[in-house]
């Protein structure tokens, strides 16, 4: 199972009145209602983690492990999508890597970014989106174990 997941707007709601306090990796405090959700849907999943965030290539594979375990988030593997060297939106680039590698595996998409909205269907039934100002939360949480579960069920048949 693979999870497709972004940080802003996810782990680390964007709210303009409030910066986030900056732990001591230099990167942003992770909600806790956020963590805690996150780390049901992998427990629930075993998912592995494919970083979509515009931060993907700002630190090395390692240093993503040693982010999530600093904020408490037991982690698979991390991987990341390639570097965005085209400055496409998400929508754009999660089409062009979908398309490129032909993925038939269990996945889902945790993102704020509404431009996924118009994701042709396929992967957009497997899309979960976060208010950016609130980010991931247990009614989202709930959503994402249900359509892992979904995936589940289609693959074993």
């Amino acid at each position: 199972m693979l999870l497709y997941l972004d940080i802003d707007g996810v782990m680390v709601p964007a709210n303009s009145w409030r910066r986030p306090e900056i732990l001591e990796d230099d990167f942003p405090e992770f909600s806790l209602k956020a963590i805690k959700s996150l780390d049901r849907i992998i427990s629930n999943s075993s998912a592995d983690i494919v970083l979509t965030t515009s931060h993907k290539h700002k630190y090395t594979l390692n240093e993503w492990k040693d982010i999530f375990k600093l904020r408490n988030i037991n982690t698979n593997k991390i991987t990341r999508l390639p570097e965005n060297t085209a400055h496409l939106n998400r929508k754009d680039e999660l089409i062009i890597w979908f398309n490129s590698k032909h993925i038939n595996d269990k996945f889902i998409i945790i993102d704020d970014d509404k431009s996924l909205n118009a994701l042709p269907k396929f992967l957009k039934d497997r899309l979960i989106l976060t208010s950016g100002s609130v980010g991931l939360t247990e009614r989202l949480a709930d959503e994402a174990i249900e359509k892992i579960e979904k995936l589940n069920h289609e693959f074993a048949k």
